[in-house]
């Protein structure tokens, strides 16, 4: 097994204008029915859980035409789920809403902004002066 790489910060930020994370946002399901009225659940649920070597479009069709989608992926952010297809999107694209969904959302641990826990190759190559 592969082991994921962390998001570039253009890919966080285009995650972070990304309509299907904004409309997570505005989600944000207080109880758990929607699970009860997405269309996945006429589905093999290994559909959505793809070997990394095949495609996850058969999935990604389903998600598409669901109306929990939204619900779907704020529970999956919420959880930190970076495995399989949830609310439409695939892992790779997960991981960079989850780092722009922390930061909304201030979660224990995450930097306020994500500026704030990059530092420019300016700032590295000064810090490693001043250590040496």
């Amino acid at each position: 097994m592969t082991r994921a790489r962390l998001p570039r910060p253009h890919e966080v930020l285009a995650a972070s204008r990304d309509p299907r994370l904004l409309a997570a946002r505005s989600a944000r399901p207080g109880d758990p029915t929607w699970r009860t009225r997405g269309r996945c659940r006429t589905v093999d649920p290994e559909t959505f859980f793809p070997l990394p070597t095949e495609p996850a479009d058969p999935a990604l069709s389903f998600c598409h035409s669901c109306d929990v989608q939204a619900d779907c992926l704020a529970a999956a952010l919420n959880a930190g789920d970076c495995e399989g297809v949830w609310g439409g999107t695939t892992p790779r694209e997960r991981r960079a809403m989850l780092v722009a969904w922390r930061n909304r959302t201030g979660v224990a641990g995450a930097p306020t902004s994500f500026s704030a826990g990059v530092r420019t190759r300016t700032e590295r190559a000064e810090s490693a002066r001043r250590e040496s």
